[in-house]
This record gives C-alpha cells, structure tokens and sequence, in this order.
C-alpha cells in the first residue's frame, strides 16, 4: 500500500511559509517565485483535504489546523535534516552510536576517550544519554553502557566493573567531625535515586539496621543532581565515590561514613546487541573498554 505522505517540496515550502506566515518571504527564503509556493501550499491541502491557511488581502495566516501540523512538520523536517547532515558527515568514517548513563559517561568514560581516539582515529563514538533499558530494534544505537545485571534481551553483556556507594554529604553537615554514626546518618535527610529506589534501605540492611524512613527524601534521578543536592546540604546522598572524584578531591562532598554497600550481581555491563557483534570498530571499542575497567579495578584493589 502507498504510503500517505505528501511531497517533500510541498512540505518544506508549507513549513517556510508558515514560519514567515508570509507566501512572499518564503519564496525568497527557497529561491521560488511566489505562485510557485502557492501552488504547493494548493496541492498540500487538496491532499489533506483542509484549509492550512486564511487568505486576506494583508496575507496569510494559518488556520488552528495549520498551526498544529506546522509544528509537526517542522520537527520531521529537522529531524531528517539532522539524520541527512549525520549521515554525511560518515563517509569514510566508522561510527559508534553508544547510549549509556550520564554520569558514569560524564565522570568515568570521557576522560579516557580521547585514548581511544588516538588508537582508532578512524572510529568516531557518539554518546546520547539514557537512563533505562530500552529496545535496539527501535534505535540507532549500537551498543550501551548500563547498570544491571546484565539480562537484556537480544544482546551480549560485557560487565565492566561494580558499584560500591558511601553516604556523601557537605562539610558542613559534619560540623567540623570526620563522619557522622549510621544512627545519626537515619535522622537526616535521605536523597533518593530514582533509578535506584532501596538503596537506602540495602545500605542500612548491610548494618544491620532497619530504619523506618530509608526510603523517605527528595528524588532525582542522576548521581550528578543527587551530588548537587548534597553540595547544597539538602541532605546525604548515596554515591560510588569513582563518580565525585572531583567533588571528594576539592572538598565540595565528603564521605559521611565509609561503609560501602555493593549490590550483589549488579554491575555496569557494555551490552552489544547480536546484530552487532561482528563489527570491527565495535570490537575495537569493547577491547579497549573492557581493558580500561580491569586496569580501574586493579588499581582500586
């Protein structure tokens, strides 16, 4: 069955025509001639079988109908020309499309990419930040970097290293001491991940401890706010220390108590999905990547 869609040419003059709301400027804009524009703006709605615009002797405005399918368009039309300029912007070129968490991204992996890139200067890895799970089928992506147990349909899991978090929290929550006792760490507020919903209640099960309100606090659902919230004393956060080293090292956060809780199989995973797993450039990355976690480890051992 032919699909319904209209013609390009249409469209892109319908979506200069309603941004100028002018038939005149957008002929300028694409280089036509004014009955040009009117004739595609005419075939455009005799195939929609509705008005986009209100003719007057002042000019054209669009019609409730136009104005919502002019923001449609518009946001096709971007999108195609982002995947048109992306696509050529590839040629001769290996391109890693990499989905992964944004602040093991932010804090652990790019300040070791630009290794990478002087090994493989002819691999270009593109990062887009996704917190949760999602379908390769329904994405571009040609691997992920997530925080699981490595179960993900459809795919090959590759675990990179585990995550160990501390209570954090402002120097000047400590009021000046070096830690503060879990009891006390009970009473303050608890900033939650969203991600990570029992945190606090595993951590203060691996004491011992039942508290009531573990899982009362502020939500959000990056460690790179939840250390923000704890930089602004809004309370103390649950945090793998990899993750702050800047914070940590500049004194901005401080380790409230040093018990770390490690959840037992859950690690952060380089998860290929199958159709992939015979790429040259992404085995290039996942050696290089697996061999930079072992050597992390080795030195956090």
């Amino acid at each position: 069955m032919r699909r319904k869609i209209p013609s390009t040419a249409a469209l892109v003059a319908f979506e200069a025509a309603a941004r100028h709301q002018s038939f005149t400027r957008a002929a300028e804009e694409l280089s036509l001639t004014q009955s040009a524009i009117c004739r595609q703006i005419g075939g455009l709605e005799e195939f929609l079988g509705l008005e986009l615009f209100r003719r007057s002797r002042r000019g054209v405005i669009l019609t409730e109908a136009g104005q919502s399918y002019a923001r449609r368009v518009a946001t096709q039309l971007d999108a195609v020309e982002r995947d048109t300029l992306s696509v050529m912007g590839q040629q001769g070129a290996q391109t890693i499309e990499l989905a992964l968490v944004p602040t093991f991204g932010t804090q652990w992996l790019l300040p070791r990419l630009r290794q990478f890139q002087a090994l493989h200067p002819e691999i270009t890895v593109n990062l887009t930040n996704r917190t949760r799970p999602f379908l390769f089928a329904d994405t571009e992506f040609d691997a992920a970097i997530y925080f699981g147990d490595g179960d993900w349909s459809g795919t090959v899991a590759h675990p990179l290293m585990p995550e160990q978090s501390v209570p954090v929290c402002s120097p000047a929550l400590l009021n000046g001491a070096n830690g503060l006792a879990p009891l006390i760490i009970a009473e303050m507020p608890l900033l939650q991940q969203t991600t990570r919903p029992y945190a606090w209640r595993q951590w203060f099960d691996s004491l011992g401890m039942k508290v009531a309100r573990d899982m009362t606090g502020p939500r959000l659902e990056l460690f790179s706010m939840l250390a923000q919230a704890a930089e602004h004393q809004m309370g103390v956060a649950l945090i793998p220390p990899f993750l702050i080293q800047r914070e940590l090292a500049e004194g901005r956060l401080m380790i409230a108590h040093p018990h770390a809780y490690r959840r037992e199989g859950q690690a952060y995973h380089l998860m290929i999905p199958e159709r992939r797993v015979e790429s040259a450039a992404m085995n290039a990355f996942r050696d290089w990547l697996l061999e930079e976690a072992r050597a992390w480890m080795a030195q956090q051992a």
